[in-house]
């Protein structure tokens, strides 16, 4: 194969097969062929958004010990890094979004833990909600759910979701595949709009198994997709593991965005870098409270990046970044 070839296919609506993401992956993060993918993926984003990147925020309604063990979490009970549940007021969570809001975030997430109770979350949500402007556009991070719940979340004025198979589901988490993929698809049938990511990506992971990741995120037809790289919890059994570099991680977000149709404005990556961002990533999320990445019980003083911040990151790589809600999340009614 050539490299060359291969970066023409995108450009002219041809998907890149499975064995065309392995070989592009293969490839050693520093070479030549590597930051022609790198190139290619950064005119590619920057095409498909107008040149212009998005920032979100997210923050986390609650802290809480989780039975499901996903190993890379720092809540995740059998990591015993938190040990105590904690619940954020509802006034305290219109704050955090009221601030998001004035900072300019494109959207505004709101995060729990899998077991915390899906009514509380709505109630909380609805506070949310009517204290911003009717336009900021309101994402949920949340565990897998039915029809009846997916549904739910867009009565209470949620435009999307983040949702993801993280890579060896099953066997690094209590989840399984099949609970993952039945989410997304009652999220898209309630007519939210579905973000996700290849992650979190580990030396472990074979080249194989993210370009599998890689194919099932592009189809079907996601608000963004992007790759993040596993941050080690330290302490834990698969911090020992260890971490890929910045480096590898923009090849893979490149390679990413590559693997993704047209139709597939965003490309994410976390956390928040100068490579990544020059690697095609026009996603960074800015994050306040408990953090799954952090030993830190409030991240905006631990490893939280600010909106600001990732508005410097960008400009830093030579991206601007848009202004208003979300075009990725409402690729159809908004423009910056």
């Amino acid at each position: 194969m050539r490299v060359d070839e291969l970066l023409k296919k995108p450009r002219s609506g041809d998907v890149l097969s499975h064995q065309e993401l392995v070989y592009l992956l293969d490839l050693a993060p520093d070479s030549m062929e590597s930051y022609m993918v790198m190139a290619e993926a950064n005119r590619f984003s920057k095409e498909l958004s107008g040149g212009k990147a998005e920032v979100h925020a997210q923050f986390a309604v609650n802290l809480a010990p989780c039975p499901y063990d996903c190993l890379f979490c720092s809540f995740a009970k059998v990591n015993g890094v938190f040990n105590e549940s904690k619940e954020l007021k509802p006034e305290k969570a219109v704050d955090y979004a009221l601030q998001f809001e004035r900072d300019g975030a494109n959207a505004v997430f709101l995060m729990s833990t899998a077991t915390y109770p899906f009514g509380r979350f709505i109630e909380v949500s609805q506070e949310v909600k009517r204290s911003l402007q009717p336009e900021t556009t309101l994402i949920a991070n949340v565990g897998d759910q039915t029809l009846k719940h997916a549904v739910k979340l867009k009565d209470a004025g949620f435009s999307g979701v983040y949702h993801a198979v993280r890579l060896r589901e099953g066997k690094d988490t209590r989840l399984s595949v099949k609970g993952r993929k039945e989410s997304i698809a009652n999220f898209k049938e309630a007519g939210l709009e579905v973000g996700t990511c290849v992650e979190p990506v580990g030396p472990e992971h074979t080249n194989e198994e993210l370009a599998e990741m890689i194919a099932f995120t592009a189809s079907f037809d996601p608000a963004y997709s992007g790759a993040a790289r596993r941050i080690p919890i330290p302490g834990t059994a698969i911090a020992r593991l260890g971490t890929i570099s910045e480096a590898r991680m923009a090849q893979i977000v490149a390679v990413t965005r590559l693997g993704m149709p047209r139709s597939v404005t965003g490309n994410c990556t976390h956390e928040p870098c100068t490579l990544g961002a020059i690697g095609g990533a026009n996603l960074f999320w800015a994050e306040v409270g408990a953090n799954p990445r952090d030993t830190e019980q409030s991240t905006e003083n631990g490893r939280g990046e600010t909106v600001s911040s990732c508005h410097a990151i960008f400009k830093e790589s030579g991206w601007d970044v848009g202004n208003g809600p979300s075009r990725y999340y409402n690729s159809v009614t908004t423009e910056y």
